[in-house]
């Protein structure tokens, strides 16, 4: 069998032949001859299925796609026009009926990266095939529902990965990574600004849940990951400054104060307006320093002149700011089942920002701080 030559080498490294290649080269020496004969290499490939053909099921079928230690089994989505040009352009099948995907035998994991009402059948109907499961959050907007999803999951003995993928960000990351290595002593408070640059449409703001659902509960979970810690309380502010919000009776712009199970505190600022891009930042402060966390633009050049000091606007749109994190996490995933650890974020880390945003919608009804567990349906 004939096979194409790499481009290029390092010499005296073995490299990666692409994503097909069932052969490893020895390269040595400055003029990268070959030596000894081609030698076939066994790889164990994680077979994953993908419901759900659009924009976050795209991205999570490049990640798998490109993967060396994973393949992808299919692409299943209801809508035959969407769903088959998806799968042929990664070269996979196309499933109209996700049942269907979850019956191949080499499938041992499924993303759910369909709307959120699909989720609890999909997942259900995933763990029950046997299969592991990553599931775009929210799991549900309904603490009754996680709650079923998860006891079947717990039953069936698969993993479940809820992809709250700003864990996998390198700058969200590195904060917690320093925080574990004690760099700033005992934390003490954290502040995080998460801001959109404009506001989506009044018809998607009056199905989206409001914004405590739709928009902060990657910010809860963030409070939680940083501190290590639970949320207890919450005390929202808010106002509906733009007609957007007003019209579909919800807020654009808001501070939550949160105490932590640990006695940390925090605030997160959220708006649905920025006119400077994408803000994702966050400081940890503790005993003996702080960490910044700062955004992230195209390009770190920094313009200087008579008229100062000019850089980058941060992106503007949430899949080019975090479009390494989700290659990060749909890795980890691959890795788990591979490897049979336990998922990096758990069903229970998915239920408990659905939880402080029900906590957050109460507090800003009743002008109040509201604990948590005034909202777990499991506390009454």
């Amino acid at each position: 069998m004939r096979m194409e030559q790499p481009a290029a080498f390092l010499s005296g490294k073995l490299q990666p032949l692409g994503l097909d290649c069932k052969f490893q080269l020895r390269v040595s020496g400055s003029r990268q001859q070959f030596r000894g004969r081609r030698r076939p290499i066994l790889v164990a490939r994680v077979g994953i299925g993908v419901i759900g053909a659009g924009r976050i099921g795209q991205v999570h079928a490049a990640t798998i796609a490109r993967l060396m230690n994973a393949e992808l089994r299919g692409i299943a989505d209801p809508i035959e026009a969407a769903g088959r040009k998806v799968a042929e352009s990664f070269q996979t099948a196309y499933f109209p009926d996700y049942r269907t995907l979850l019956e191949d035998p080499d499938v041992q994991g499924v993303v759910i990266g369909s709307p959120t009402p699909f989720h609890e059948e999909q997942m259900i109907a995933a763990a029950e095939a046997g299969k592991h499961i990553f599931c775009e959050k929210p799991i549900s907007n309904d603490l009754a529902t996680i709650d079923r999803c998860l006891e079947v999951v717990r039953t069936s003995g698969v993993k479940l990965l809820v992809g709250f993928q700003r864990r996998f960000d390198s700058n969200f990351s590195y904060v917690r990574d320093q925080i574990e290595r004690g760099t700033i002593g005992q934390v003490r408070m954290f502040h995080i600004h998460s801001r959109d640059p404009a506001p989506p449409p009044a018809e998607y703001l009056a199905k989206s849940g409001g914004i405590f659902l739709d928009m902060c509960s990657h910010d809860y979970d963030m409070a939680r990951f940083v501190t290590g810690q639970e949320i207890e309380e919450v005390y929202v502010v808010g106002k509906a400054f733009d007609p957007e919000a007003q019209a579909a009776n919800d807020l654009d712009t808001h501070i939550t104060v949160l105490r932590m199970s640990g006695g940390v505190m925090g605030t997160i600022d959220n708006s649905r307006r920025c006119a400077y891009g994408y803000d994702q930042r966050i400081e940890v402060f503790g005993s003996d320093g702080s960490l910044i966390g700062q955004n992230k633009s195209k390009h770190s050049v920094v313009a200087a002149g008579q008229d100062g000091y000019h850089h980058g606007r941060p992106f503007d749109f949430f899949m080019d700011r975090y479009l390494e994190a989700y290659g990060n996490i749909m890795t980890a995933f691959v890795q788990m089942i591979e490897r049979g650890t336990d998922p990096p974020v758990s069903g229970l880390d998915g239920r408990a920002p659905v939880l402080a945003a029900l906590a957050a919608a109460r507090s800003v009804k009743e002008n109040r701080p509201v604990k948590l567990s005034e909202v777990d349906i499991r506390m009454r």
